[in-house]
């Protein structure tokens, strides 16, 4: 696959995890808030919430761009949300919330599921799927959960717990792509470029090894 224009890559998230995770696959992103109220959003399955929530974004980020003739702009909205014991949980609304949720949810397990919307203005089309991950808690004890939530990060993020920071010791174990519960999976990231005709080594503009510079290979 080969593209003939340089190409860019807006991701339609204010999240540091997604972008530091993007960049250390050697992809540097232009980052622009959606700001879709997420709560407005309503579905009965955690899959459709989250890859309704992600096209939203990727739609409210891609009206706001103008596609170029020097360049193929991409917009990517991700959104995640855990299926847990029946239920849909995004983040929690307050530390009580975040509380209860981990008093639920230790020693136990539910699956993380990340949406992924893929816009490519140039050619008005996009390429959408979810990826799902297990995840199995730790049974962490209630000062643990405590001293977890006062540091304000479960508050934050979807399910009340992330992988890549404070709350990576408080899992068991995963079953899946850990990016999925970072937010972002760089392996359905590829599918997805495929299916616009696009390859993944097109959006490398990373250091190699040795600290030489390589020029952008789209």
């Amino acid at each position: 696959m080969s593209n003939s224009l340089p190409l860019r890559l807006v991701l339609a998230s204010q999240s540091p995890a997604r972008r530091k995770l993007l960049q250390a696959a050697g992809i540097e992103p232009d980052v622009l808030v959606s700001g879709v109220d997420e709560s407005q959003v309503i579905a009965e399955r955690a899959e459709d919430l989250c890859l309704d929530l992600a096209r939203l974004k990727a739609q409210a980020v891609s009206d706001r761009l103008r596609s170029t003739p020097d360049e193929r702009t991409l917009v990517l909205g991700c959104d995640s949300v855990l299926a847990f014991d029946g239920e849909i949980l995004g983040k929690p609304a307050d530390a009580a919330d975040a509380t209860r949720r981990w008093g639920r949810m230790r020693g136990r397990s539910g699956v993380l599921h990340t949406g992924h919307c893929l816009v490519d203005l140039v050619h008005e089309s996009r390429a959408e799927a979810v990826a799902s991950t297990v995840v199995h808690f730790a049974d962490v004890t209630d000062e643990e959960i405590a001293a977890y939530v006062a540091t304000g990060e479960p508050l934050a993020v979807a399910g009340a717990f992330t992988i890549d920071g404070l709350g990576g010791a408080f899992l068991a174990g995963i079953e899946g792509d850990p990016g999925t519960v970072v937010g972002l999976s760089l392996p359905l990231l590829r599918r997805l470029l495929r299916d616009l005709e696009l390859s993944i080594t097109d959006l490398w503009t990373k250091v190699a090894p040795g600290a030489q510079e390589v020029e952008h290979l789209g």
